[in-house]
């Protein structure tokens, strides 16, 4: 999204709007629909009954558990841009007066990367929905496992997908909204084991990116590939959910899932 003097300019239709007009349609484009990337507490504000969100786990925060030069310099520097502890926001809330779990993650903080406090806030969020039978919903937004934590990021990937299988051995709903983008060790994990996964309209969703499968198979890859859209077609997402439609939907899907349990 370019940024000018008096606007706004859309990266799909190109049209120029102001800021405040975009930002009514949550943060999407008022002229296409074109879904901006969102972070978690404006996501909040539009998902959750106002004043309903109350934060756990926030005083979480990344060590350095592989001594990596510099990562504690970059730690910093992320909780400043995102003005986050980590890359997830954790709590309860309700919507449309219905108890829910939420989770939502920013790419602001390092791309959005799964390392250790990552992986133990989703799997406190799934654990405590299973524990008090309250539907779970994460939203996810990440560019992989965060390497600098080395085979401590790659573990959250087992440790968050035992979590949901908990969840769903407790019988207790679990939804996912994928959102641009969400690659990597997210979704090799717990981003693909809801019971209904939902996307954002155009996100990027996959494990590797496009211009590595490409030069993995050496052939070009279709218009669209990897995007939330393409993703349907196959199978991958189970429904596309535009912005302004979602906390009617996720109210709707609670009452689905809270009749057949």
């Amino acid at each position: 999204m370019a940024d000018n003097e008096t606007g706004k300019t859309c990266p799909k239709c190109g049209s120029l709007y102001d800021e405040k007009a975009v930002r009514d349609a949550l943060n999407t484009c008022p002229g296409c629909d074109w879904h901006y990337r969102m972070e978690p507490r404006e996501r909040i504000a539009y998902l959750a009954d106002k004043g309903s969100f109350l934060e756990f786990s926030g005083n979480l925060s990344s060590l350095n558990p592989i001594d990596l030069s510099g990562y504690e310099e970059k730690l910093s520097a992320a909780e400043v841009k995102a003005q986050m502890k980590d890359a997830v926001i954790t709590g309860t809330c309700t919507i449309e007066g219905k108890p829910l779990i939420l989770g939502v993650m920013s790419f602001q903080f390092m791309g959005g990367s799964m390392g250790s406090v990552v992986g133990e806030k989703v799997c406190r969020a799934l654990l405590k929905g299973a524990e008090e039978k309250k539907p779970v919903l994460i939203y996810t937004t990440s560019g992989g496992a965060r390497m600098q934590e080395g085979i401590f990021s790659l573990l959250q990937m087992a440790k968050t997908s035992s979590a949901a299988a908990e969840l769903s051995k407790a019988g207790v709903p679990y939804f996912i909204m994928l959102c641009d983008p969400t690659t990597g060790g997210v979704t090799a994990s717990f981003a693909m084991l809801a019971d209904v996964i939902m996307a954002e309209p155009g996100a990027l969703i996959g494990f590797a990116g496009p211009r590595v499968i490409e030069g993995t198979i050496r052939e070009s890859l279709p218009d669209g590939f990897q995007r939330a859209e393409f993703q349907l077609e196959k199978g991958f997402v189970d429904v596309i959910v535009k912005r302004n439609e979602q906390r009617q939907i996720i109210s709707s899907l609670i009452d689905l899932h809270r009749s057949k349990a």
